[in-house]
């Protein structure tokens, strides 16, 4: 008795027509076929969107860390944010280029008076590289921290209304 395997494995070969939207990653290329272990059957995918939303939340997590991106990035998430509905973006801040084994990721970030930067820097750079490396298996090349401004203690939010001359 014959099995027919050989058509199988040509339309699991066949090329992609279908076009791509994002951008994404691939980590392993699988191999078809009812003799090869069920975990490499087939190809895993990371979208570079991942990679930033998983850096994003890692990248928060640390303790002086007041806000992410930059001056005009932060104001438009703040408007956003309050909007009923709106979900935070986890990505702001965040630039990632993925290749197909690796990243490379920057950030630009807002600390808190007080802190030492580089600490945080540091931080920041460890947390994100072990979170990035352990959810997606990618390796994180490096990791660029920008600190673009310094939240102030005496700094109002922007949701507090100061005193007007008019009432």
């Amino acid at each position: 008795m014959t099995t027919q395997t050989a058509p199988a494995a040509k339309h699991v070969n066949a090329p992609r027509t279908e076009p791509r939207h994002q951008a994404t990653t691939a980590l392993s290329g699988g191999a078809p076929g009812a003799d090869e272990p069920a975990a490499t059957r087939g190809r895993t995918s990371i979208a570079d969107v991942v990679v930033v939303k998983i850096a994003g939340m890692a990248a928060r997590e640390i303790p002086g860390v007041h806000d992410m991106g930059g001056g005009l990035s932060r104001t438009l998430g703040a408007v956003r944010d309050r909007v009923p509905g709106g979900r935070p973006n986890v990505g702001r801040g965040v630039k990632v280029e993925v290749g197909e084994r690796q990243t490379a990721i920057d950030l630009d970030l807002v600390v808190q008076y007080g802190v030492p930067i580089t600490d945080v820097a540091r931080d920041v750079r460890e947390n994100v590289i072990a979170a990035v490396e352990r959810i997606t298996g990618l390796e994180v090349v490096e990791v660029n921290v920008t600190v673009n401004d310094v939240h102030l203690p005496d700094d109002e939010d922007d949701s507090v209304p100061g005193d007007t001359r008019v009432e």
